[in-house]
């Protein structure tokens, strides 16, 4: 299902993406490079291993931000409002359906750029973070209902084991199901294969913490 303007919608979300909001804040206000300290990770888990939980909230905030800001961007281009029908078409319900269809692709493209963007910012030599804070963004505009699902299941299993690293993954695993179950009709095969690759990227950029975890020296949540 084709969709409007997909060149500048991938340059964008890219360009969005790759805000490196937690490298900036900690180096705004505490003078310090990030990437120095911690694991080296640009996002707020780290951020808030700096010592400043104000920040890191602000970097997760922000970074969830502009994956909604993306994929917001590409609905709009493409005459979908969230989950409401494209303007274009109304009167006419096949049309609606498929233009709603093409939105949706363009959103889940537009995820996709934004965590590579996090992932591989090109102001930072393509070393940024894990992308989960802009994949909840991303998601939470896509399928808001999946998502909290998903949200659940995280804060349970983070609960149980004390594995943030853990619960992030195991969310990504299952959200392209429960998003597809709930909105299955509206996300084409091309939609879901790109909702698909968001996930599979969160769980590759975790690849030290699974070792950890197999190893049992992953650090818990306290």
């Amino acid at each position: 299902m084709p969709f409007s303007a997909p060149g500048f919608i991938i340059l964008l979300s890219y360009l969005l993406g790759s805000i490196p909001f937690g490298y900036l804040l900690v180096r705004t206000f505490r003078g310090q490079d990030i990437r120095a300290s911690g694991s080296g990770n640009i996002g707020a888990t780290n951020v808030a291993r700096s010592g400043s939980k104000g920040l890191a909230i602000s970097t997760l905030l922000l970074d969830a931000l502009k994956g909604f800001l993306a994929v917001q961007v590409a609905f709009h281009m493409n005459g979908a409002y969230g989950h409401f029908a494209p303007q274009q078409a109304l009167g006419d319900t096949r049309s609606v359906f498929e233009a709603l269809r093409g939105a949706y692709l363009a959103g889940a493209v537009a995820a996709f750029c934004a965590m590579l963007g996090h992932m591989f910012p090109v102001w930072l030599r393509f070393k940024g973070g894990k992308g989960v804070a802009t994949a909840v963004g991303a998601f939470v505009a896509i399928s808001p209902r999946a998502l909290g699902v998903v949200l659940l299941l995280f804060l349970i299993t983070v609960a149980v084991t004390r594995y943030v690293s853990l619960g992030s993954m195991l969310g990504a695993a299952v959200f392209p199901f429960i998003a597809w179950w709930l909105s299955r009709g509206v996300l084409t095969s091309g939609a879901m294969a790109f909702i698909a690759a968001c996930s599979a990227l969160i769980i590759v950029r975790h690849k030290d913490n699974v070792r950890r975890l197999l190893a049992g020296t992953e650090n818990r949540f306290r």
